[in-house]
């Protein structure tokens, strides 16, 4: 089958959740939240690339850990 799109997949996760603070990195089921949307991501064939926005440097690394790439957003979005 031929693409010629590119489907990229971009997760926002905030450091600072009003709900339940610290989500993002909390672990579920072994592993910390973000990275299970993250291999969901992984899993779809469809999806070419994977960005997570954040502010948060644990996100980040957590994330980077998981092969996201990972876009860096001001702290004050």
């Amino acid at each position: 089958m031929y693409r010629d799109r590119r489907v990229w997949s971009f997760i926002l996760a905030r450091g600072g959740s009003k709900g339940v603070p610290r989500k993002n990195v909390k672990t579920l089921v072994g592993k910390p939240l973000i990275s299970h949307s993250i291999d969901q991501a992984k899993q779809t064939k469809y999806i070419d690339k994977i960005f997570v926005s954040t502010e948060d440097t644990e996100i980040k690394k957590v994330s980077m850990n998981c092969g996201a790439i990972v876009i860096d957003r001001p702290p004050h979005l």
